[in-house]
């Protein structure tokens, strides 16, 4: 196994959505031991501290919650990835989805200054492909995607560095879409696997295809992972459950299949709301996700007990 470069980086951001507690995900993740798992593993771990939003001039919205800190937060993020990625391989500890987009925007610049496409997998029950202008809730933690795929309607957000293409973006565990969405989704190229598809087809197929085709355009991979891609059975601290996830098995082939293909340059672990776990359980296990797609290899899971 390459020993990597790791940086840890804590985005306690609460503003893509109306309910609170994704600003302690951080310090959780912290806490559940998530810089002892990796160096166990041999790789050399730095965290970097909190990144705190910019301050920026922009009147609030009467629809979009927090749109001043949201911005705030897409700037500081940028920058701080794009600092981080020639270093090593940044972690961002969340924080809630919507600071997605600084961390893709910061990669994509990192891919386009090395002179690589940069992919973004995205594991997660929504696909968050709402704009300003679609979203009926107002909460901007699902746009993420709309925006570093340069969809229209983000005027007041930072210019992107360099646009994702729509296709590609894989998205795999899928399973609640608003019609907005769906409508803008099927005009568009992006590789889509729902929780149907992959209880009849199992989870490995949809990504290794995504994997195949980075790895044949010679792609680096960021890869976003939402809690509530997985299901709320074993992941409850997330604010969005939606029934019928990922199991724990599914989560843990994903990411030591990510690990084998040598492609991940990044890693977003968002939506933990600590207010709402139990015991820790959804830290820890999105802990031992970490560590699977850094090299943790099955035979050496530890026994959990609650």
């Amino acid at each position: 196994m390459d020993m990597k470069d790791i940086i840890l980086i804590g985005a306690p951001m609460d503003a893509g959505k109306r309910r609170q507690g994704c600003r302690m995900g951080p310090d959780a993740y912290r806490v559940a031991g998530l810089q002892n798992a990796l160096t166990d593993l041999g790789h050399t771990v730095a965290d970097r501290g909190n990144v705190h939003p910019e301050d920026v001039d922009v009147p609030e919205h009467s629809h979009l919650y927090s749109l001043p800190e949201c911005i705030g937060w897409t700037r500081a993020l940028s920058k701080a990835a794009q600092d981080a990625a020639p270093n090593g391989v940044p972690i961002f500890m969340g924080g809630d989805h919507a600071l997605s987009m600084g961390t893709v925007a910061g990669m994509a610049a990192h891919a386009k200054q090395i002179g690589r496409p940069l992919f973004v997998l995205w594991l997660d029950a929504h696909s968050d492909f709402h704009t300003p202008n679609s979203t009926g809730s107002g909460n901007l933690h699902g746009t993420p995607v709309a925006y570093f795929t340069g969809q229209s309607g983000f005027d007041a957000f930072p210019p992107l560095p360099d646009v994702v293409p729509t296709d590609r973006v894989g998205m795999i565990g899928l399973r609640s879409v608003d019609p907005a969405e769906r409508a803008e989704l099927e005009q568009e190229r992006a590789m889509l696997a729902d929780m149907r598809s992959i209880d009849e087809n199992g989870i490995k197929a949809p990504l290794m295809a995504f994997l195949d085709r980075v790895k044949a355009e010679n792609g680096i991979l960021h890869v976003s992972l939402d809690v509530d891609f997985l299901d709320p059975a074993v992941a409850p601290a997330v604010g969005t459950t939606v029934p019928g996830g990922a199991t724990e098995r599914e989560a843990h082939l994903a990411m030591e299949l990510l690990h084998e293909s040598g492609l991940v340059c990044s890693l977003d672990l968002v939506e933990l709301n600590p207010f709402l776990d139990e015991r820790g359980r959804t830290a820890k296990l999105m802990v031992d996700l970490a560590a699977s797609l850094m090299g943790r290899r099955i035979f050496d899971r530890p026994t959990r007990s609650f």
